[in-house]
């Protein structure tokens, strides 16, 4: 048997190539605009949000991948995804939008802010709640996750983004 091979033309190799342009992770409740640093909803830093249509998507993905850790690492803390195959049908069933480039704990979290009161038995949905957070509802632990993604965000800016104030000590 003979294969025949044909280059494909560098404008149409990248096209195939390219990664999909990164959706803005704004989830329409933002609070940069009333003073804070990080955004209570998607969790960027204030000058993320302000920049982001100008930034490359090298730089989207940068910031993606941040948030997503983040998400990914208060997720773990509270749940096991223990069949992704599951999870992934169930959100697919239930049209939910998700990113299928984040890892699984990503998924699980955009499961529970759609429907965290409608779920009765998380193994239905490929997940399972730890031990020490299984007095909480799932609306609760959703609230909890996301009240910790807030504080990991937070204390990420003020760790390496925000400048100190070299005026403040200066008196007149």
């Amino acid at each position: 048997m003979t294969y025949t091979f044909r280059l494909l033309s560098a404008p149409l190799f990248f096209l195939i190539m390219r990664k999909p342009a990164v959706k803005t992770p704004c989830i329409g409740v933002c609070s940069t605009g009333i003073g804070d640093a990080v955004c209570r909803g998607c969790k960027r830093f204030s000058h993320e949000v302000i920049h982001w249509n100008s930034y490359s998507d090298e730089q989207k993905r940068a910031i993606d991948g941040r948030l997503s850790c983040f998400l990914s690492q208060c997720v773990r803390n509270a749940l096991t995804v223990i069949d992704k195959p599951l999870l992934a049908w169930q959100l697919q069933v239930q049209q939910l939008r998700y990113n299928p480039e984040h890892d699984e704990y990503c998924w699980v979290f955009s499961l529970l802010k759609a429907g965290a009161g409608q779920i009765d038995r998380p193994a239905d949905f490929g997940f399972e709640v730890h031990a020490s957070h299984a007095r909480l509802g799932l609306p609760q632990l959703r609230d909890l996750i996301d009240r910790e993604f807030y504080i990991l965000s937070e204390a990420h800016y003020e760790r390496y983004m925000r400048t100190p104030d070299l005026f403040g000590s200066i008196t007149s």
